[in-house]
């Protein structure tokens, strides 16, 4: 089995999937990396669904077991749809290429996330004021994820300003940080725990 270390990004180069080499700073690596993160974070999310405070698996509300399983299959195709994202952020041959083209990869396509996003909406309160992250843990999290699902995002469209970053790329990210935030407000819901708003008022100085 090969050795996880290989000696060779030691002087701060790395690879890309091209072949060429490239400062760990640069603006691409940065960039996938960025992914890489939020491929981690919705993988905690995953792991914590559905477990309580003490650590065991909630036995309490049996309808949230059934949403908590559901939600933890969509999120780890995610992920496997986020690698997809990163390779293709990781070669800047591939990038053009799909700049170039119509044809989207099936796995950056937003038509599930879309879906999903319905299908949550359905079941929760109208939004008609900003609300705070929080509630269950799980919750908190997704909405961690959906900031860095944020960050990524705006890192893809300035990288973009100057290299080929597919347009497809930029919607599913966008379509994915929307699905974060709704998905955090129906943990929330099933559980029985109100959107908490932002009262603009509070914490200001008088």
């Amino acid at each position: 089995m090969a050795r996880i270390y290989t000696r060779s990004g030691d002087g701060g180069q790395t690879s890309l999937a091209d072949g060429s080499r490239t400062s760990k700073s640069g603006p691409r690596v940065d960039l996938y990396g960025e992914v890489d993160e939020l491929i981690s974070c919705i993988g905690f999310c995953a792991a914590r669904i559905g477990i309580s405070e003490t650590g065991s698996r909630e036995s309490v509300v049996p309808e949230f077991q059934r949403f908590a399983a559901s939600l933890k299959q969509e999120l780890t195709g995610i992920q496997s749809r986020l690698f997809t994202l990163a390779s293709v952020l990781a070669d800047p041959v591939k990038s053009a290429a799909m700049v170039d083209s119509t044809e989207v990869p099936g796995p950056l396509l937003p038509d599930h996330l879309e879906k999903l996003i319905d299908s949550l909406e359905e079941d929760l309160p109208e939004l008609t004021r900003f609300i705070l992250p929080g509630g269950r843990p799980e919750a908190a999290g997704l909405h961690v994820a959906r900031s860095i699902c944020r960050r990524v995002e705006r890192k893809a469209v300035a990288l973009a300003e100057g290299e080929p970053v597919p347009e497809a790329a930029l919607v599913y990210l966008n379509r994915l940080s929307d699905f974060l935030f709704t998905a955090a407000r129906a943990v929330n819901d099933v559980v029985g725990i109100p959107d908490e708003p932002w009262r603009q008022d509070e914490g200001m100085d008088d």
